[in-house]
């Protein structure tokens, strides 16, 4: 076969190897995220999350989720919230109920576990999800319930 003819050939049998290198999002690791039990709560984490595929991240104990654009972002190892006024909002699981501090920024919602050590955090962008955190957030309660309680409730 001529050299020319195997360019075509060859470009094609690429390219379904090549279109797999989506490149990763990149994430800033959370202060504990060396966490040993950070491991069991991402290891739990979903493939998808409301209906975004996850993606591969730049950091430990990290996940995103969706395209380019307004990712939303998982992070195992944040600094577990202490006593709050904050807004809490109970979400049921399949492993019991599990508390999140809910903060509001301009363009995003941040979610953190509360009561657990270490804890998980969800920013998911107003874009995505302005009505529909608690959706997510009931997604990712039951991995967020995995690590070990610190004995503080949602009052």
């Amino acid at each position: 076969m001529r050299r020319a003819a195997l360019v075509p050939i060859l470009a094609a049998l690429a390219a379904p190897a090549l279109a797999g290198c989506a490149h990763s999002v990149v994430v800033d690791p959370a202060p504990y995220a060396a966490d040993p039990d950070c491991a069991r709560v991402m290891l739990a984490m979903p493939d998808e999350l409301g209906g975004l595929e996850r993606r591969q991240t730049t950091s430990q104990a990290t996940f995103a989720y969706g395209g380019d654009e307004a990712v939303v972002i998982a992070r195992c190892g944040v600094e577990p919230p202490g006593p709050t006024t904050d807004e809490c909002l109970a979400v049921e699981a399949s492993s019991g109920t599990q508390d999140w501090v809910l903060t509001e920024t301009e363009d995003a919602w941040i979610a953190v576990a509360f009561g657990r050590s270490p804890a998980l955090e969800l920013t998911v962008p107003k874009i995505r999800a302005d009505e529909a955190v608690g959706d997510l957030l009931a997604e990712v309660s039951g991995p967020a319930s995995l690590a070990p309680s610190n004995g503080l409730a949602c009052r």
